[in-house]
């Protein structure tokens, strides 16, 4: 009978990690678990809109501990992998966490707890009850597993997980005009969407791998034959990353759709979402797919250029605030390709600097254009004036991050783009410095436009000459603190990183290299067995 044979013995140590995961390593995966089990809680009281900011905000407090405690770990322990079912690589979905995983991660979570404080105030009870703080967590939970895969298909899937998100935000209030930005927002992202896809399908059919790390294993390995349809992936994955980054010429949705929503979903996108892109770009055209990015550099620096200029002329033209400050985030984007262009490791560690650096200054600034609509009523800088005369602090704040994204010293913005001017200046680009600079210049006119019309001119358009125009009582500065504590949180940051850098000179540099040697990656995933 069947039953009467013995079972084999089955030897599951080559297929299985069956040694105990060590307490601290769960901190991989800790980001991911917190936001699905916050933004479950929250959707389940999405009924009782006064709880909504409290438990939102408890959970994003976890997620940014959960990402310090997390980089803490890297930086002690180095690359950390964890494979989903205890499966070895490159069979099991991986986890795996260098610094430029941990470092995006925790600033993400950083930017998303200031928006969720600031959306306690701005975002009202229908908002609430028709879930910004779900949809939220669930974006972050997709940004946090984009940033800390090891999975190249799984990259695919925490992108979508962040853009179903982040379409759930986009229409929050059901506005016509917000309708329209979502469905220009959907369809460039479905098209970028779709060509990341059939580019990992048809790495998967050349490599018959998924995990990161072995693909760039067996990059390394192939046949000059197999080199073609590697550029063709490496071209799909170059559009379809620059599409979510908004870099030119694809950037056209950005502008026409981040000014839609409410003014801290803007600052959420401003901040995250284009960044993801840029990561994805670092992690694919660096360490996984090097000689493709060198085959591509010089066009990858036409892109950075055009991306740059465009974006700060797009600024300069533009009348509505939150439309100059989306030209303004693929100005920045422009910064970070060159970064990528250049490709060494100086260069990288610029872009990733300039990439943290861009996250939260641009957050900021699109909460700094909610207040300017309060105290003035409008984001038409039209219709603005007297800023300044109605709060010289409120001013300050805005003249330190129009310093800061304009590159300028002593904020952040200046240290990313030193870094990248002196390493295009020292590998023979020097047109790509001069367009650094040139697109520095370019933004702080921007800027000082926007400075001029809604703060320095003492009222909207049609005020005479040298006259101070009250401002609507709504404008004396009654906000509440939970749009203060964000704003002036971020604003230290800028502050923090301007004067004190080292920490971020430090972060940066290991990210960089990190990528450009990929060794300790490998070592974590394979155990040295490579």
């Amino acid at each position: 009978m069947a039953g009467s044979y013995p079972s084999p013995e089955v030897d599951f140590s080559a297929a299985w990690n069956l040694t105990p995961v060590s307490a601290g390593d769960w901190l991989v995966v800790a980001p991911t678990v917190i936001t699905m089990i916050g933004g479950a809680v929250c959707l389940m009281a999405r009924k009782n809109t006064n709880a909504q900011p409290k438990l939102g905000l408890i959970f994003l407090t976890l997620l940014v501990l959960a990402n310090g405690g997390l980089l803490l770990r890297v930086l002690d322990k180095g690359v950390i992998t964890m494979v989903m079912g205890s499966w070895l690589p490159p069979f099991g979905i991986a986890f795996t966490v260098d610094t430029l995983g941990a470092t995006m991660s925790l600033i993400a979570s950083v930017v998303a707890l200031c928006a969720g404080m600031y959306g306690a105030s701005s975002v009202g009870s229908t908002g609430r009850r028709y879930g910004f703080y779900p949809f939220l967590l669930l974006l972050m939970t997709g940004v946090c597993g984009a940033f800390l895969t090891g999975d190249i298909f799984n990259l695919y899937v925490w992108f979508e997980v962040l853009l179903i998100s982040s379409y759930g935000l986009l229409v929050l209030g059901n506005d016509r005009p917000q309708l329209d930005g979502a469905v220009k927002y959907g369809i460039l992202n479905l098209i970028g969407t779709n060509l990341f896809l059939i580019g990992t399908g048809l790495l998967y059919g050349i490599l018959g791998t998924l995990n990161m790390a072995d693909i760039a294993m067996k990059i390394s390995q192939l046949d000059a034959p197999a080199h073609g349809t590697l550029a063709t992936v490496a071209a799909l994955y170059l559009l379809a990353f620059a599409m979510k980054a908004a870099a030119f010429p694809v950037n056209f949705w950005l502008p026409a759709s981040y000014h839609t929503p409410n003014v801290v979903v803007s600052a959420v996108f401003a901040g995250l979402l284009t960044k993801v892109g840029v990561y994805a770009l670092l992690r694919i055209f660096v360490m996984i797919m090097p000689a493709s990015r060198e085959y591509m550099a010089d066009l990858i620096a036409v892109v950075a250029i055009a991306t740059m200029i465009v974006g700060a002329l797009g600024a300069i033209a533009q009348s509505e605030v939150r439309r100059a400050l989306g030209y303004l985030v693929i100005a920045g984007i422009g910064s970070m390709l060159a970064g990528l262009a250049i490709g060494t490791p100086l260069a990288i560690s610029g872009a990733i600097f300039y990439a943290v650096h861009s996250i939260i200054v641009m957050t900021a600034l699109y909460m700094v254009a909610g207040v300017m609509q309060q105290m003035g009523g409008s984001y038409d800088l039209r219709k603005l004036g007297g800023l300044y005369a109605a709060s010289p602090a409120f001013a300050a704040i805005f003249l330190i991050l129009a310093f800061a994204v304009s590159g300028l010293p002593p904020f952040s913005g200046f240290w990313p783009k030193v870094m990248l001017v002196e390493s295009a200046i020292v590998t023979g680009r020097t047109w790509v410095a001069v367009a650094i600079l040139v697109g520095g210049f370019l933004t702080t006119i921007a800027m000082g436009r926007i400075w001029i019309y809604a703060f320095w001119r003492g009222g909207p358009e049609g005020t005479a000459d040298g006259t101070a125009v009250a401002l609507p009582a709504t404008s004396k500065l009654l906000t509440p603190a939970a749009v203060w504590v964000p704003i002036c949180i971020l604003t230290a940051l800028v502050i923090y990183f301007g004067i004190q850098p080292e920490g971020m000179f430090t972060l940066s540099a290991y990210g960089s290299i990190g990528n450009v040697d990929p060794s300790g990656y490998l070592n974590s995933v394979f155990g040295g067995a490579q």
